[in-house]
């Protein structure tokens, strides 16, 4: 893919538009704009959740997602309806499927001497747009390579790519980096100054993401050792 096919922004376009539905409504100096940092939050997490309306109801799904450049890339089945409403024009004057995608990560368990004031550390990220589905076969096998490989760099060429049958079965839906915000919650507690002398314990709990020893399939072919990229991954 080329450098626009990507969505790749101009070098320097450092940080994304604020528009009426990216800055916050409350705790607006936790909002964020600045594209590195909305990248890095966006290639460290490996789930994202979708929203949408259907049949006048809002929807939220827990999804996998990949990120090429200035687009993500949800996939799912073809029976979706979700990803069938962001399909092409035939489907209404406007194509695609509006919708809100955000990640999460939960830096620290956030303890007050209140209850009010309990909270979390995060940086999370929010993107709204409309999804619409990729038919280009390239662009499609470029964009499942990268969900692959969201999971574990590395993976999709050490595994059978889709063929004609499982790509026929998949639908995969772009979403455009565009209108995108970041919030980032950092430090101590903030307890009222009346209450600093109860005697309750007040402070963060670091949370970390760790990952286990590799269990290899019961059906695994002896002889196949633990790959490179998956030994640094755990490490």
């Amino acid at each position: 893919m080329s450098e626009a096919d990507t969505g790749a922004p101009s070098p320097e376009a450092s940080e994304y538009r604020a528009s009426g539905r990216t800055v916050p409504t409350r705790a607006r100096d936790r909002a964020r704009y600045d594209r590195e940092l909305v990248h890095r939050v966006l290639d460290a997490s490996y789930l994202c959740h979708l929203g949408f309306v259907r049949d006048g109801a809002p929807v939220v799904l827990p999804t996998l997602y990949g990120r090429i450049g200035e687009r993500l890339y949800v996939h799912g089945s073809t029976g979706s309806r979700p990803l069938r409403a962001a399909g092409g024009p035939s489907r209404g004057a406007v194509p695609g499927l509006p919708v809100c995608l955000t990640v999460t990560q939960v830096d620290g368990l956030v303890l007050a001497r209140s209850a009010f004031h309990h909270s979390v550390n995060y940086h999370s990220v929010v993107v709204h747009g409309v999804a619409r589905q990729v038919t280009d076969e390239a662009e499609r096998r470029t964009a499942l390579d990268a969900i692959v490989d969201h999971i574990v760099p590395g993976r999709a060429a050490d595994s059978r790519r889709a063929n004609a049958r499982e790509l026929a079965a998949t639908a995969v839906v772009r979403l455009d980096l565009d209108e995108v915000s970041a919030k980032v919650r950092t430090g101590g507690p903030s307890d009222e100054p009346e209450d600093l002398a109860l005697p309750h314990w007040s402070g963060v709990v670091p949370v970390a993401r760790t990952h286990g020893t590799p269990v290899p399939a019961e059906d695994l072919a002896p002889g196949i050792g633990l790959p490179g990229y998956l030994a640094g991954a755990v490490s």
